[in-house]
């Protein structure tokens, strides 16, 4: 595993001429850069579109300093990047004004501590999520991604093949029922107000929309099971594939200093963060980019 403190290696070549150029550090052979010299808060259109290249190249991306990026300039990234969702298909905003900020705070709950693909519970998961560290602990509180598209790769052909015949099944009930349950006030994503969470299907091997690549897109936090199999099955299905997944190999590790900033692709990632800080806050503010509805590989 690699931290971001980590030794720098060459950067990535330059885009064409023409494009705005980024110095990017790769943090592991596949998986994982720090882009160095870039102030959030302040891109243009040219750089947006560069970002949003390298997000679907290196999968998580990782900005050092980013201390102008309050609420305001996160909203507009996000709204350059791509389009904005709102918070949480559960969760209410930050306050009435940031509609679309998403705030983990560990003294209210706000915990993210199962390895999970940001809101897979819907048709559309998002596409990708931008965090910043708004109050970190003394020490831990750490986040780990995985790559999902590495995962797959590294499955041995025939479990492969398995995988790209399965669909399963993603809940938010689990997770989000009971909140949901004890709130009187609705929130919307996508226009529609939730007042149940009904299961949704999804590929276990997504294709990303953009460079074709495939992925195992399945989760802890919100699959529930693998469709047409047994309960015994499934159990050992997503078994397999969870702890494939979790490999020390397919992650990367940040240890997060305030003004961090981390970008990551929803199509090919899950992540996990650390509770390791006792009664220590940690506060987390988070954006997503509405997505498309996941596709499968052709089956022979």
């Amino acid at each position: 595993m690699t931290l971001l403190a980590a030794p720098r290696t060459p950067a990535a070549p330059h885009p064409p001429a023409g494009t705005a150029a980024l110095e990017v550090e790769r943090l592991g052979p596949r998986f994982g850069a720090a882009v160095h010299g870039l102030d959030l808060a302040r891109i243009t259109d040219e750089q947006a579109g560069v970002l949003r290249a390298a997000l679907a190249e290196h999968k998580v991306l990782f900005f050092a300093g980013q201390h102008d990026l309050h609420a305001d300039a996160q909203i507009a990234l996000g709204r350059r990047l791509g389009e904005v969702t709102e918070s949480h298909p559960v969760v209410p905003g930050v306050d009435p004004a940031h509609r679309e900020i998403y705030a983990l705070d560990s003294a209210e709950g706000g915990f993210a501590d199962v390895w999970h693909t940001d809101v897979t519970f819907v048709r559309r998961p998002p596409l990708g999520s931008v965090l910043r560290a708004v109050v970190l602990p003394p020490t831990g509180g750490d986040t780990q991604w995985a790559d999902l598209e590495l995962a797959y790769e590294s499955l041995s052909g025939p479990v492969q093949r398995l995988a790209d015949q399965l669909v399963a099944v993603h809940d938010g009930t689990r997770e989000w029922g009971y909140y949901l349950a004890q709130r009187k006030e609705r929130t919307t994503w996508e226009g529609r107000e939730f007042d149940t969470l009904v299961p949704v299907e999804h590929p276990v091997v997504r294709v990303h929309p953009e460079t074709g690549r495939r992925s195992l897109f399945v989760n802890p936090g919100f699959v529930s099971h693998i469709k047409d199999v047994s309960d015994a099955e499934s159990r050992h299905l997503l078994d397999l594939f969870y702890a494939h997944i979790t490999r020390p190999e397919h992650i990367h590790r940040h240890r997060w200093s305030v003004g961090d900033v981390a970008m990551w692709d929803n199509r090919s990632t899950v992540h996990y963060a650390n509770r390791d800080y006792g009664t220590e806050r940690r506060i987390m503010h988070r954006i997503t980019l509405r997505g498309d509805q996941p596709v499968g590989p052709p089956i022979a």
